[in-house]
């Protein structure tokens, strides 16, 4: 058999970090999807940036919300094992778009997204962070597990992106993002 598939899933069943298996629709394996689009759409515009501190910054992200993808994944026995994400990392996040913030103009209204490519790529991710934040959220919220700062830290990964779009524009040369209205 190949190393590409187990044919474990094929009655529609995946494993978790544990002995536990669940449906493949259960609202754990769709919060898993939606981290796992982020970080790859996370990925694409890690590809496109032109910073080098902005690429640092997304790969960084990427392995913290593998260590999200872990906790989300283990079973409440070995929950502890997996769990990385604390109040710290939260503060980590939010000292980035400080740092950030002092380099670009904060629009004064909604901006539309591709003023660049990376800037669109990091507007996507953005947009699938929140997704992924708000079935995070619903995970937490019916008690699958209870680690709080997991929902903080998302949050603050969607601002990040969005400074960072900001950044990623200035650095192609577009100061003054396009506005919604006109």
């Amino acid at each position: 058999m190949s190393p590409f598939y187990t044919r474990g899933g094929d009655e529609g069943f995946t494993g978790l970090l544990g002995d536990n298996r669940v449906a493949k629709y259960d609202l754990r394996i769709e919060a898993l999807g939606d981290l796992d689009e982020a970080s790859a759409a996370i990925g694409v515009a890690r590809v496109q940036a032109h910073s080098s501190e902005t690429k640092s910054i997304l790969l960084k992200i990427q392995r913290g919300l593998y260590n999200v993808m872990a906790e989300m994944a283990s079973t409440p026995e070995n929950a502890g094992k997996f769990r990385v994400i604390t109040a710290k990392h939260v503060v980590g996040i939010e000292a980035m778009i400080e740092s950030i913030t002092q380099d670009v103009n904060m629009p004064q209204d909604f901006i539309l997204p591709g003023d660049s490519a990376a800037g669109a790529a990091l507007d996507m991710a953005r947009t699938i962070m929140r997704r992924a934040e708000r079935r995070v959220t619903e995970l937490i919220h019916k008690s699958h597990s209870d680690n709080s700062e997991v929902i903080g830290y998302l949050n603050r990964i969607s601002s990040l992106l969005f400074v960072l779009e900001l950044e990623e524009n200035r650095y192609a040369g577009q100061e003054n993002p396009t506005l919604a209205k006109e």
